[in-house]
């Protein structure tokens, strides 16, 4: 694996409506944090759900900024699963390490956001982040690394318990109609490996990591329980939490959203 990847850190789930996005996802049972301003060069707002070492972030643009020019061309057509963060231990480093290799990197971007504390404090989380060239985007779905500077700040312990029992993000999936090609295509980007379990491709992002899955749509509704015309036909289309107590499938904010035992 690229040397400053520890693994998948977290998910980004678009949307063009915040606060009606953290109601959907409040009613699946999970703890959402405050509403999280990023820093005014990046231009955009966030509510994220913490588990253990990973977690997942709603994410809408506020103001328009060349940072997120990305993002709002993904919600002009839909809102859902955009992109894959890796944890890395060194964002100019791993950015440096594309550029090496003959990839275009962008990063990396230093920003920030203030964090309210369970106290009354307030405490400012820090990020440095690059991105991988959209060439390199499998199924659709982006990849880029996040370096935490402030990971106190992040991972609340009282963000970290949800109604629902929710504990980890088990795997992310793509839907692809060419799921080998795309599952090597991400793992040539990491430097990682890639297998087959039944119609599903599988790349593991890390020890103790979720993996990432390619398949077809049809695939992954039929696992999602969902008709197949509420998910993409290519791009990110489901994630699969780990929660000890099984809990019915559901589609939020364009995105199917599964729960599996531990």
């Amino acid at each position: 694996m690229l040397s400053t990847l520890v693994g998948l850190d977290h998910l980004v789930v678009a949307v063009r409506d915040l606060d009606a996005a953290a109601e959907a996802w409040r009613a699946l049972g999970f703890t959402l944090s405050p509403r999280g301003l990023h820093s005014a060069h990046v231009g955009s707002a966030n509510h994220t759900m913490m588990f253990g070492q990973d977690y997942l972030e709603l994410l809408a643009v506020v103001t328009a900024q060349p940072h997120n020019q990305a993002l709002r061309d993904f919600l002009a057509a839909r809102e859902g699963l955009e992109r894959a963060a890796f944890t890395t231990t060194d964002a100019a480093a791993g950015a440096e390490a594309l550029r090496a290799r003959g990839f275009e990197s962008h990063g990396p971007l230093h920003f920030g956001r203030p964090v309210p504390l369970p106290d009354g404090s307030t405490a400012e989380a820090r990020f440095s982040v690059f991105r991988f060239p959209p060439s390199s985007y499998p199924g659709g779905l982006g990849i880029f690394a996040c370096q935490h500077h402030t990971p106190e700040a992040v991972w609340v312990p009282a963000l970290q318990s949800h109604p629902n029992g929710a504990t980890r993000i088990k795997r992310a999936l793509a839907a692809t109609e060419q799921p080998e090609a795309e599952a090597r295509k991400l793992a040539a980007a990491i430097d990682g490996v890639c297998r087959q379990r039944g119609d599903v491709w599988l790349v593991p992002t890390g020890i103790g990591r979720a993996e990432i899955g390619f398949a077809p749509r049809a695939v992954i509704a039929h696992l999602a329980q969902c008709d197949a015309t509420a998910l993409p036909e290519q791009g990110g289309a489901a994630i699969v939490i780990a929660t000890p107590t099984p809990r019915p499938p559901a589609v939020a904010t364009g995105v199917a959203v599964m729960f599996e035992s531990p």
